[in-house]
């Protein structure tokens, strides 16, 4: 398989809006990515929550009605404490915040559901941003 650049142009649905950043670039896992390794080459995904206006409950929600549907083959969920700067302010802000990671094939589906899921986050609790880190990988389970 060689890299390849594709430009990938998702339509919006009733469903979820995504912002004007809805062209997404993709490139093909590089090639060797799993020599040696016992597994496919795919992408592990890494999405950044700030969670000062999230609750225990809203969140498990939130993970249940909108992760879960679009990655039902699992993902790990670690929390931890981050800081970030305000784009309008410039103030640094520090919060409580969960990471999900996610092991995946690259795919359109994939971006589109990663996007969709930072969306919709953004929208259900009003937060400027939402991380987004997608690496290649060797996905084996």
């Amino acid at each position: 398989m060689r890299p390849a650049t594709l430009l990938l142009l998702f339509p919006l649905t009733a469903c979820v809006a995504l912002p004007p950043a809805a062209v997404v670039t993709t490139t093909i896992s590089a090639p060797g990515t799993c020599d040696g390794l016992r597994g496919t080459p795919g992408i592990t995904a890494r999405l950044y929550f700030g969670r000062t206006r999230t609750d225990d409950a809203a969140w498990q929600t939130f993970l249940a009605e909108r992760v879960t549907p679009r990655f039902p083959s699992g993902f790990t969920v670690i929390d931890g404490s981050g800081q970030w700067q305000q784009r309008a302010t410039g103030r640094i802000v520090q919060e409580r915040s969960t990471v999900i990671e996610i092991a995946a094939t690259r795919a359109p589906e994939t971006i589109w559901n990663l996007e969709a899921i930072r969306a919709d986050y953004r929208t259900k609790f009003n937060q400027e941003s939402v991380g987004l880190v997608v690496s290649d990988s060797c996905v084996s389970f």
